[in-house]
């Protein structure tokens, strides 16, 4: 089993910073992409940024010059440094890890999408 944990997100002022942190956890053996999503009340869920195992990354077009995604792959931990932050930014953010999980004395590994239970961000104007 392979669980995703992100930190709390939180309420933050219009032009404000935050930083979010999700660690990946459980039965990993390699973690290729990792990434953030988000979802707005009423829209379909986004994605953010990605940041693949050789270090390219991928931004939406309304955050890039403004978030920063980063991991520390010895730690499982994708970061997101969220800049100027805007009302629109405002949304549920998930982690999502593209993970090698498996059994070692099997021999049976397997690749598979995981996410977190998702943390709430709010940008008041």
């Amino acid at each position: 089993q392979v669980q995703l944990v992100e930190s709390r997100g939180g309420l933050v002022q219009a032009g404000g910073s935050l930083r979010l942190s999700c660690v990946a956890s459980g039965s990993i053996f390699s973690i290729n992409d990792m990434g953030w999503y988000r979802q707005a009340p009423g829209k379909e869920r986004e994605m953010v940024a990605t940041i693949f195992s050789g270090g390219s990354v991928n931004y939406a077009d309304s955050v890039k010059g403004r978030f920063t995604i980063s991991r520390d792959s010895a730690k499982n931990t994708v970061y997101l440094q969220m800049d100027s932050l805007k009302p629109e930014d405002t949304g549920v953010y998930y982690c999502k890890a593209n993970v090698k999980s498996g059994n070692a004395q099997s021999g049976s590994y397997y690749w598979g999408n995981y996410w977190g239970q998702g943390t709430q961000v709010t940008v008041s104007s």
